[in-house]
């Protein structure tokens, strides 16, 4: 019984120290999240959609900036699986920037449309001024599409 406590007490004190006050692997196994829920976003498809149109044409926008949107979305997808697998393993760099090694352009950056920058969300919390009613932020930043926001500056 003495052998089980001290291995639960060496497994608990290995966990406090990969956890605490780890900004690299805190940063990989959020990235990693992120990246991981790149489906229920849709941020790459939506983003090659509209630079489809913008760099070539808007007659081919839905065809071929879908499917590479989504061949993206598969890379962000299994990048991000890596990170979450591997977040308490250095490097602590990330996989997917741009110039390379996996996507080669310059448009690697955050997975969202270049028309919408996400900003905080409107809640009680963050607001500047409940008693009057005003505060600003995205409505519904956790719905893909959403782009309302409460006051546009």
């Amino acid at each position: 019984m003495q052998h089980i406590k001290r291995s639960l007490v060496g497994v608990a004190v290995l966990g406090c120290l990969l956890a605490a006050g780890c900004a690299g692997p805190e940063q990989k196994l959020g990235r990693g999240i992120n990246n991981l829920t790149e489906f229920a976003r849709l941020g790459e498809i939506r983003r090659s959609v509209e630079q489809t149109v913008l760099m070539d044409d808007a007659a081919t926008a839905y065809t071929t900036g879908f499917i590479r949107g989504f061949n993206r979305s598969l890379v962000r997808t299994g990048v991000g699986l890596y990170e979450v697998v591997t977040f308490p393993i250095p490097s602590y760099d990330p996989i997917l920037r741009p110039g390379g090694p996996i996507l080669h352009d310059a448009t690697v950056g955050p997975a969202y449309p270049d028309s919408y920058k996400p900003r905080t969300i409107a809640d009680t919390t963050l607001a500047t001024d409940t008693a009057l009613g005003f505060s600003g932020g995205d409505v519904f930043p956790f719905v893909p599409g959403s782009r309302f926001h409460v006051f546009d500056y």
